[in-house]
C-alpha cells in the first residue's frame, strides 16, 4: 500500500510558481488631429501592475503540461476617417490583457474601449475611452477653441492620457516599470494626440508614439512595449501612427523543458526568464 502511494505521488503533476508579465498589443493613432492609441492592457506579478491595481499572485503552471503563449499584434494607425485599430490580446494560462482601444477619428470621435483607451479626437466635446481595471487607464478627452485643435492622449498602462488643450495636444499617459527581468523595463505608453495649429502631444513613458502636426509625421508606438500610436496631424495631413506589440515574460526557478516560438532565454540570479515577442509555447 506504502509502494503504491509512492508511485501515485510521483505520477501527480508538479506545479511549478511562474511570474509573469503579460502586455497586449497598443492601438493605433485616429486621423485627421486624432486621439492618441490607448496601451494595451498590461498585467505584471513583480514590482507593480497595470491601472493602479494590486500586485496579483503568480501563476501555477503543471510540470510537463504545455500552455499556449499569445502575444497581440500593435493596431494600425488610421489612413481615413475610421478609428486607429485596436491592439491584440496577450495571455498566458489564466492571465489575458486587452488590446489598447484605438483614437479617435472623423467618424468615431470618441476614443476606443480598451485595456488603455484611446484619446478623443480634436473636435468639440468628444471624450476618450475608458481603460480596463487592473490593466490601464482612460484616454485624453478633446480640445478644441473653433481654430486649435487638439487630439486627446491615449491612456497609459500607469496614467491616464492628457485631455487637449486648446493649442496644446493631449500627452499619452505613462507607462508601468518592471525589473521582472532583472533590470528595470517601462512598458505600456500611451500615444500622444494629433492637432491642427497645435503642438504634438509627445507620448507616455513606456514607448508612446508622439502626435502629428501639420509639420510633424509622429511616431508609431514601440515594438514589444504594447505602446500606443501617435494621432494624426489635422487638415488631413499625417495618418495616425501604428500601435507596438505586446509581449509576455515569464519567470520562475525552473527552467523549461521546452519552448516554441523562439522567446528570448536569460537568467537573474536564481530565475529562468523567457521574453516572448511572439505567440508561441512553453512546457515546464
Amino acid at each position: 500500500m506504502t509502494i503504491l502511494g509512492i508511485v501515485a505521488a510521483q505520477n501527480y503533476p508538479r506545479a511549478v510558481t511562474v511570474d509573469y508579465l503579460v502586455v497586449a498589443g497598443g492601438a493605433g493613432g485616429g486621423f485627421d488631429r486624432g486621439g492618441g492609441g490607448g496601451a494595451g492592457g498590461l498585467r505584471c506579478s513583480v514590482t507593480a501592475t497595470g491601472g493602479g491595481g494590486s500586485l496579483p499572485s503568480p501563476i501555477s503552471l503543471n510540470a510537463g503540461t504545455t500552455y499556449t503563449v499569445t502575444v497581440g499584434a500593435g493596431g494600425a494607425g488610421a489612413a481615413s476617417a475610421v478609428r486607429g485599430g485596436a491592439g491584440g490580446t496577450s495571455s498566458i494560462s489564466t492571465v489575458s490583457t486587452t488590446g489598447g482601444g484605438g483614437g479617435g477619428s472623423n467618424l468615431a470621435v470618441n476614443g476606443g474601449n480598451g485595456g488603455s483607451g484611446g484619446g478623443a479626437k480634436g473636435n468639440g466635446t468628444a471624450t476618450g475611452g475608458t481603460g480596463t481595471a487592473n490593466e490601464g487607464f482612460g484616454g485624453g478627452n478633446a480640445g478644441d477653441d473653433g481654430s486649435a485643435y487638439s487630439g486627446g492622449g491615449g491612456g497609459g498602462a500607469g496614467a491616464v492620457g492628457r485631455a487637449g488643450y486648446n493649442v496644446s495636444d493631449g500627452a499619452g499617459g505613462n507607462g508601468v516599470a518592471t525589473s521582472i527581468t532583472g533590470s528595470s523595463v517601462t512598458y505600456g505608453g500611451g500615444g500622444g494626440g494629433g492637432g491642427e495649429n497645435a503642438s504634438a502631444g509627445t507620448g507616455g513613458t513606456g514607448g508612446g508614439g508622439n502626435g502629428s502636426t501639420n509639420n510633424d509625421n509622429g511616431t508609431a508606438g514601440q515594438t514589444n512595449r504594447g505602446a500606443g500610436g501617435g494621432g494624426g496631424a489635422g487638415n488631413q495631413v499625417n495618418n495616425g501612427k501604428n500601435g507596438g506589440s505586446g509581449i509576455v515574460i515569464l519567470r520562475a526557478t525552473k527552467a523549461a523543458a521546452s519552448t516554441t516560438g523562439s522567446p528570448t532565454y536569460t537568467t537573474s540570479g536564481s530565475f529562468h526568464i523567457y521574453q516572448f515577442t511572439g505567440s508561441g509555447s512553453i512546457t515546464y
